[in-house]
């Protein structure tokens, strides 16, 4: 059998293959309103399109625990029943199809009240239906970029409530995974990294403190979650820093082992996004050391995602044992039906809806 056409089991949950959809904001939500956040056609038609293409697992995008938890105003929300109810119709369809519905829970933290990347991806102040951002200490992202407020103690345990709501509504909606976003400089990542976290209380300094608030979401994420369903976390495994302190590979193994250890099931690798303009060597699979690095250091179960296009490419990495799954992004916007296609290549099965059989 191909390693890509594999069922994976975790947990209580089967999935029906290896190919699975990257987390991508689609920035099409209502900025303000009562609508705000709320799933729109766009992302019906979206996610559809992929699960009928024969994708095993949908990862749905970034989909904020708070208003101010959003990278945009235009960023679906869960933090009220509306927003995930308009979620419910893309989770019937995708279980119809056979594919798993997934969902990644995210607050921006000092990268949220930016405008749709089209129009150029600036800070928008209250007249673009902008907010002020928060963040563990008062550091902007980048020039142009407003000083984030830190955020309190008290603060930071309303954060840690609101990923717990977030999960419930999740689990309520349909979903049968959930990934909390820790990954591409954004709040929980923020608090990982010493070039974003400045913080002399209990939340920053050494490695124990840094991981803190993460640990607690995690916590408090799996204490909601069904204990047959699992649990997915994202993580940038580097912030890409030569010359000054940022979060690196060996914390990221050591971080993974305390994850295992707080029930996550899964660890989505990536890498950067907590600095700017830093250089990246950017290739096809240049993410995949690090998630093979994870799996063959602490035996947790790891998806790859980075410039995986090809069939062959993405065989080859589960084969070789370097990680569980790969997540696929640009490749899946180019093409909802990769997965098929990789099917017919490697002589495998996938789920063919019946009103396609003329495709087989």
């Amino acid at each position: 059998m191909s390693a890509l056409f594999e069922p994976r089991t975790l947990r209580s949950l089967t999935i029906p293959n290896r190919v699975w959809m990257a987390p991508m904001c689609q920035y099409s939500a209502e900025p303000a309103g009562p609508n705000a956040g709320v799933a729109q056609d766009w992302h019906f038609a979206h996610y559809a399109a992929r699960a009928t293409g024969g994708t095993g697992l949908i990862l749905v995008e970034a989909t904020a625990v708070s208003p101010e938890g959003r990278i945009s105003p235009y960023d679906l929300g869960i933090w009220n029943d509306t927003q995930a109810e308009s979620l419910r119709r893309i989770t019937g369809f995708l279980k119809s199809q056979g594919t798993v519905p997934s969902i990644q829970i995210a607050h921006a933290g000092r990268k949220a009240s930016t405008d749709q990347p089209w129009k150029g991806g600036a800070p928008v102040g209250a007249d673009g239906h902008g907010w002020q951002p928060v963040g563990p200490s008062p550091l902007p992202f980048d020039e142009g970029h407003p000083v984030p407020d830190e955020l309190t103690k008290d603060q930071i345990a309303e954060i840690t409530g609101r990923f717990a709501a977030a999960a419930r509504r999740a689990l309520d909606a349909g979903f049968e995974v959930v990934e909390i976003h820790g990954a591409h400089g954004y709040l929980i990542g923020e608090f990982l990294s010493p070039h974003s976290n400045h913080r002399t209380d209990e939340y920053g300094g050494s490695f124990e403190n840094r991981t803190r608030f993460a640990l607690e979401v995690v916590d408090a994420v799996r204490a909601v979650w069904p204990e047959e369903l699992p649990l997915f976390f994202r993580i940038s495994a580097t912030d890409w820093l030569e010359d000054e302190a940022g979060w690196t590979a060996d914390e990221t193994v050591r971080f993974a082992a305390l994850l295992q250890e707080h029930g996550v099931d899964l660890l989505d690798v990536s890498t950067g996004g907590n600095a700017p303009r830093v250089r990246i060597p950017v290739g096809p699979g240049y993410q995949v050391p690090f998630a093979a690095r994870v799996k063959a250091e602490t035996g947790l179960p790891v998806a790859a995602v980075g410039l995986i296009t090809e069939t062959e490419q993405a065989e080859k990495i589960l084969a070789n044992g370097e990680a569980d799954a790969v997540l696929l992004g640009r490749e899946l916007l180019r093409n909802p039906s990769w997965a098929r296609h990789a099917a017919r290549e490697l002589g495998a099965e996938v789920h063919v809806p019946a009103q396609y059989h003329r495709s087989v």
